[in-house]
């Protein structure tokens, strides 16, 4: 067999704190992950760690109280969200309703396609969800006064008809910088992923200006077939390959078993 060569692309780098050592104030992140699954949770450790401050995170959802994204959250590091859903965490709620947190709520598909978009170097698409709610004709509250008035809210956007449907203009987002976590990625950055984990992963990971990816496996070029990445190489400039304890840890948001009530979000270990 002939010996593979990755041809300089090596993007692996020493840990999640190199990785994340040049996040500045104020930057803009698209972090993967769907509810706890597949969400980068060693570099957003190291992101707190390293003290970034002022961030625009946009993600799917923002973690729960005391774990993920609402790591940052707690330490107020987080000024702005573009997110589907507040979910289960109740700090989220808590800032985004006394004014400390500014919130773009998003149709869940709208938000994957943006940064998708984003991705391909598409400005803006139109699209049918949304029409005929605040989502389109604006309105909806983006930040609040602590009084509870709104302080800032969305303005109406572009509708057209296409195909004899009204459809909605949605711009789409790039980041400063996009942290995902893959379960299997080669040195080159191509990359795959395991169930749910791939359906906010992959478009966090486009939309990003640099992206960096926490991985399970890490393997050597050409071991993944072409036809089974499911993120191209070209998307990915920095990999912090996890060691085989940090790759098990998935989180569950709830525990709950027949007979029981539902339990508060656990760090018990379950395949995703």
């Amino acid at each position: 067999m002939r010996e593979r060569r990755n041809m300089g692309l090596d993007k692996v780098v020493g840990s999640a704190a190199e990785a994340v050592a040049d996040v500045h104030n104020g930057a803009s992140l698209a972090v993967g992950g769907f509810g706890l699954v597949g969400i980068p949770w060693f570099l957003i450790e190291a992101l707190r760690e390293q003290g970034a401050d002022d961030l625009t995170v946009v993600s799917n959802n923002c973690g729960v109280d005391g774990a993920g994204l609402g790591l940052l959250l707690d330490d107020h590091r987080i000024s702005r969200v573009i997110a589907s859903y507040i979910g289960e965490n109740k700090e989220f709620g808590r800032q985004y309703l006394t004014g400390e947190l500014t919130l773009e709520l998003t149709p869940q598909g709208t938000l994957a396609e943006r940064m998708r978009a984003g991705g391909s170097g598409i400005g803006a698409f139109y699209t049918p969800t949304g029409v005929g709610t605040m989502v389109s004709d604006g309105g909806l509250p983006y930040r609040y006064h602590p009084d509870g008035t709104i302080a800032e809210a969305s303005e109406p956007k572009e509708v057209r008809e296409f195909h004899g449907r009204q459809m909605v203009l949605e711009e789409s987002i790039v980041t400063d910088v996009a942290l995902v976590r893959a379960t299997r990625i080669d040195r080159a950055g191509n990359a795959q992923f395991n169930a749910s984990t791939r359906n906010f992963n992959v478009p966090a990971a486009m939309a990003g200006r640099i992206t960096i990816v926490e991985a399970e496996e890490v393997v050597e070029v050409g071991e993944i077939a072409a036809a089974d990445v499911h993120l191209p190489g070209i998307f990915v400039q920095r990999i912090v390959a996890l060691t085989p304890e940090q790759a098990a840890r998935k989180d569950i948001e709830k525990r709950t078993t027949r007979g029981e009530r539902p339990t508060e979000p656990t760090t018990d270990t379950k395949e995703a």
